[in-house]
């Protein structure tokens, strides 16, 4: 057993429902336990599954400063690992409670805070649970206003520019990463997105911010994108404007993975 997961290399040979490869191809969404497509925006189940198999292990402590309807926590409860879930929307944060404490109750904790992941005073909770850092970060932040998830001025889906969405974004990860453990990781799930004829490329933007911040980068895992909510039965009408606009329909988005070094 090495010191970040519970994955026993003498037997390495076993875990075959570990992904090790930087390509994910998942044909569906895991919808068994209390795990549902109904939020608009949140991630499929094996995200969350895979990166806490590899980067942590029973009974870590994970955050997740964007937990929209609770797929990171569940999935904590699921494998006996803590979790911190923080959002700014309260009757979201209401549903990610119902559905992770749903769950068979383990010897796991959940903590579920309402608030701006920007600013959040992170440390009160921890001292709550008599610990002071943080195994594992995982963030689902939203893809700059692709996405209006609710009318809150402080939500980065709201930012009026790029450059003001990637500001925002630097400022959660100083306030959370800052108790996350040496040597421990982040994973930041993010798609690019088209706008006014140009492909914005957030991923390269998040890589170059957390690259200023001394984080390192580990892995870029491009994960396929079945038809999205705002895409569904609209296939034809995308296929041709791509034909007509000279670009092709993202079906993809991508794991960054970091490692902290200070």
């Amino acid at each position: 057993m090495n010191k970040i997961n519970n994955i026993d290399m003498k037997k390495w040979k076993e875990y075959e429902n570990i992904y090790s490869d930087s390509l994910w191809i998942i044909d569906k969404r895991d919808k068994s336990s209390t795990h549902k497509g109904d939020y608009h925006g949140n991630f499929i189940p094996q995200i969350p599954y895979q990166l806490l198999q590899r980067y942590t292990k029973e009974g870590d402590w994970v955050l997740d400063p964007f937990l929209g309807s609770g797929t990171t926590l569940i999935e904590c409860r699921l494998l006996n690992r803590n979790g911190i879930g923080i959002d700014i929307d309260e009757n979201i944060l209401q549903v990610a409670k119902e559905r992770a404490e749903s769950e068979i109750k383990t010897n796991t904790t959940l903590e579920f805070l309402l608030g701006d992941s920007k600013n959040i005073n992170i440390l009160n909770i921890l001292n709550k649970n008599n610990i002071d850092s943080i195994d594992f970060v995982i963030m689902h932040p939203p893809y700059w206003d692709i996405i209006k998830f609710n009318d809150n001025k402080e939500n980065l889906s709201n930012t009026k520019t790029v450059e003001e969405f990637i500001k925002s974004f630097g400022k959660v990860v100083n306030n959370t990463t800052k108790y996350l453990k040496k040597n421990r990781y982040v994973a930041i799930v993010i798609g690019d997105i088209y706008k006014k004829g140009e492909w914005i490329p957030l991923n390269t933007y998040i890589i170059n911010l957390m690259q200023k911040k001394k984080f390192l980068l580990k892995s870029i895992v491009v994960k396929n994108i079945d038809e999205t909510k705002g895409k569904r039965n609209q296939r034809n009408i995308w296929r041709y404007r791509s034909l007509l606009g000279g670009f092709y329909i993202f079906k993809h988005e991508y794991i960054l993975i970091f490692k902290k070094t200070s």
